[in-house]
């Protein structure tokens, strides 16, 4: 099998960087001169002035081309900080992240509908999908060190909640995809992360920035919250980090636990591999100084480093390497996890609401219609030739941008090697009802 770099532990050392497209103008403001964007003119201001918020005196930013508005920080943006770690640059769904191998077979001699429609039936898709089947993996053994102070009976509900879920993809616009590349090879992408563990880290700690305990339901907040920091010699911060950690292996478990049932359903192995967190937290040096790097929706990219960046349904993803410029290393070597959202999911979907059944399931029921005729989707899909299982009108293509603007904006920061056509994509439905989605 092919090598590959997963920036699990990547510490690199660079010259020190340039400040010709930061700012020409020293009288600016520190915040300004720290901050590099890529693609400002189709990156709404909310995000702008979102990243500015995170930055401190002494720390560096970046917003991707395919930034948009996140919770305390914008998806699509980087922050690097020397003396903290940012829990709002890390969100939700700590470890998301994609996964694509490729396969010695060709698409043409594969029955695309049928492996569909066993990926949907092997594999769960929203909260109310487990797998058939218990995933095991020795990660579960490791979640036993999360040393966090709880009470030992919501210590165990955590950690049934990380094997139930192990191997399961979740909701919104995580996938399991098929492609076809150039030479008419198949494979495999898959895209999600921790699922409800992660996020469940997550709200404790927020409850513990809030001087509650971490079983505690945290204060309400709203997305223009100041971001939530630690510092890193701290108590919190070294639990923090811990936690993120084990969140981090387990996310990288699940991914490879569901590219082996794909695998299995295809009776085939992979012969190249890629697989990448783009929500997590990475020590590393850049411009001679040590850094905590927080990447929301942001792929890591160093010279060399490969990387899959999934699109839309319909439109090509491509594995991407990273390269060396000054625009990366201004970019802290980050680059675009996705297409980027230019519509929201209720503008899409119209106004929603989750309701339960008699038999216990939580189902949406739709107050108001949305601008997205989700129908036209699937005929769509259809004259395109891709089997498209699940979705919804909040995941149709107009809701993104073209991947392609988005990848020209990073300019010579990547070199695309791979472009793949989707031909089968499996997500959830509008039905499966996920809090863990970020």
């Amino acid at each position: 099998m092919a090598p590959y770099h997963n920036s699990r532990s990547l510490k690199i050392l660079f010259p020190p960087f340039s400040m010709l497209n930061f700012a020409a103008d020293v009288a600016l403001e520190k915040m300004e001169y720290k901050l590099k964007i890529f693609g400002r003119e189709i990156i709404d201001d909310q995000s702008v002035e979102q990243i500015k918020n995170c930055l401190t005196e002494d720390s560096i930013g970046v917003l991707t081309a395919d930034a948009h508005y996140g919770y305390g920080h914008p998806i699509g943006g980087a922050v690097a900080y020397p003396d903290h770690i940012s829990l709002s640059g890390v969100g939700f769904d700590i470890a998301c992240g994609n996964k694509a191998v490729r396969t010695p077979l060709k698409a043409g001699d594969v029955d695309v509908a049928g492996v569909m429609d066993e990926i949907v039936r092997r594999i769960g898709f929203g909260i109310g999908k487990p797998n058939p089947v218990r995933a095991e993996h020795a990660v579960l053994e490791k979640l036993s060190s999360l040393s966090i102070k709880m009470p030992g009976s919501l210590k165990s509900s955590l950690f049934e909640t990380a094997r139930a879920q192990l191997g399961t993809v979740g909701a919104g616009n995580h996938f399991v995809d098929l492609f076809e590349d150039e030479e008419g090879y198949l494979w495999i992408g898959v895209h999600f992360g921790s699922r409800g563990f992660g996020h469940r880290i997550t709200t404790g700690f927020i409850a513990l920035a809030q001087g509650l305990e971490f079983g505690d339901r945290p204060k309400n907040t709203n997305m223009d919250s100041d971001p939530i920091m630690f510092a890193i010699d701290s108590e919190r911060g070294t639990d923090y980090i811990q936690a993120i950690e084990l969140a981090g292996e387990y996310a990288y478990a699940g991914r490879d636990i569901v590219v082996e049932i794909v695998c299995e359903i295809l009776g085939t192995r992979p012969n190249f591999e890629v697989h990448n967190h783009h929500n997590f937290a990475w020590k590393e040096e850049h411009f001679g100084r040590d850094y905590w790097v927080v990447r929301k929706g942001c792929t890591p990219a160093f010279p060399g480093q490969l990387g899959f960046i999934g699109s839309n349904m319909f439109d090509y993803s491509v594995i991407i390497e990273g390269t060396d410029s000054a625009d990366s290393r201004e970019g802290l070597y980050s680059t675009v996890h996705g297409a980027g959202r230019v519509m929201s999911r209720r503008k899409a979907r119209g106004k929603v609401k989750w309701s339960r059944g008699k038999d216990g399931r939580k189902r949406l029921k739709t107050i108001s219609p949305g601008v997205v005729d989700f129908r036209k989707t699937l005929e769509k899909a259809a004259q395109l030739g891709i089997e498209l299982r699940g979705g919804g009108a909040d995941e149709s293509p107009e809701c993104y941008k073209p991947l392609e603007e988005v990848l020209n904006h990073q300019g010579d920061t990547i070199k695309i090697l791979h472009r793949l056509k989707p031909i089968g994509v499996a997500m959830a439905g509008d039905d499966d009802f996920d809090p863990y989605n970020d």
